[in-house]
């Protein structure tokens, strides 16, 4: 544990090293770099380095570092890339960008995943580069702005047009998007009996309200800008700075860190898919079944997997001549529990 814990300082240091190398490329030598956004830098920075870690701790537990092997295992498999070209592509569609499996369980739940998720990754496709001073903008000529990213001239775009307001306003556009999100939520969130028996404050209320204090002084800048002359600008910018950051700091260790955990869902969809077809057509054309009923079970490498985890862990469930407690289905494993507890009771056991 000692020597893992080292591993994984060392690795959320290089972090802190590889993130200050890119801002100082990416901005040209600090060129493009605006001190005024210093504190979202640090608070991104904060996030990214704490997601590592927390990530890398993760992926230390024996059942989440043996999925996730397995999973990178079956997707780097030329034999398994040609037979399962779409997996992929069609589950960071269903798992990830559309989450169609939310939407089985209800239109009014999905809108509100789809608007929290695209507004979060949204705000910060825009806010990172900005903050790192990869992406900025200059003007070119007299009616034209430029855009650049990482040093680079991308394109440029006319003043006074729809694309540019568009463009100036992405993050008003993300605001909206997550106060539909989170409209829905709250109200969830509020008349849901289950919910309100279950959820906590600081874990469930905490990361929403502060998403919801982002995205109302996010709006109210755009608000002094252009309807109240620029008063309380200076006031409103340094709340938002202060909630942002806030909820950049907290990222890594509350509700949203979920987001950087669901790509792993795919590599263990992918694992279960292989396995299962290996099962399907293998030699010997059978996966694994319970030893007492013969009732199909997981996938015999699901199985044999199982094992080493519990292993471990130091749970042992060998059972002598009847072999180990993962051998058999839940349903067996239930009956013979409740034998074995008869068989030393005895009458008292009625």
């Amino acid at each position: 544990m000692t020597q893992r814990r080292y591993m994984v300082d060392v690795l959320a240091l290089l972090t802190i090293v590889v993130i200050a190398a890119l801002i100082y490329v990416g901005s040209r030598g600090l060129r493009d770099f605006d001190a005024a956004l210093i504190g979202y830098a640090v608070g991104t920075t904060f996030a990214i380095v704490g997601m590592v870690y927390r990530y890398t701790l993760w992926l230390g537990r024996p059942p989440t570092g043996r999925y996730f092997r397995a999973g990178w295992r079956h997707f780097l498999s030329w034999k398994n890339f040609r037979r399962y070209t779409l997996l992929i592509p069609k589950l960071w569609w269903t798992d990830i960008f559309a989450q169609t499996f939310i939407f089985r369980r209800g239109v009014w739940r999905w809108l509100m995943h789809m608007s929290i998720f695209w507004g979060v990754v949204i705000s910060l496709l825009v806010t990172i580069p900005l903050t790192f001073g990869w992406f900025h903008l200059t003007l070119a000529g007299e009616d034209d702005y430029r855009i650049w990213f990482f040093g680079v001239s991308l394109f440029t775009f006319p003043l006074d047009t729809f694309i540019s307001w568009s463009i100036f306003h992405a993050l008003d556009y993300s605001a909206v998007l997550l106060l539909f999100g989170l409209a829905i939520a709250f109200w969830r969130r509020t008349n849901d009996a289950g919910l309100l028996a279950t959820q906590r404050f600081s874990f469930d209320l905490m990361p929403l309200i502060l998403l919801f204090a982002i995205a109302i002084t996010g709006l109210a800048l755009t608000a002094s800008q252009l309807l109240w002359a620029g008063r309380y600008y200076s006031f409103i910018s340094l709340t938002h700075e202060v909630v942002v950051v806030v909820w950049l700091i907290s990222l890594p260790f509350g509700k949203f860190f979920h987001i950087v955990e669901r790509p792993a869902t795919i590599g263990i969809t992918l694992y279960n898919t292989v396995n299962q077809e290996i099962d399907r057509s293998g030699p010997e054309q059978q996966g694994s079944r319970c030893a007492r009923c013969g009732d199909q079970l997981p996938s015999m490498q699901f199985v044999r997997d199982l094992k080493a985890t519990l292993v471990d862990l130091g749970q042992h469930y060998e059972m002598a001549e009847r072999g180990t407690l993962q051998d058999y289905c839940p349903t067996c494993k239930r009956v013979m529990r409740g034998d074995a507890y008869y068989q030393l009771m005895q009458k008292r056991f009625l």
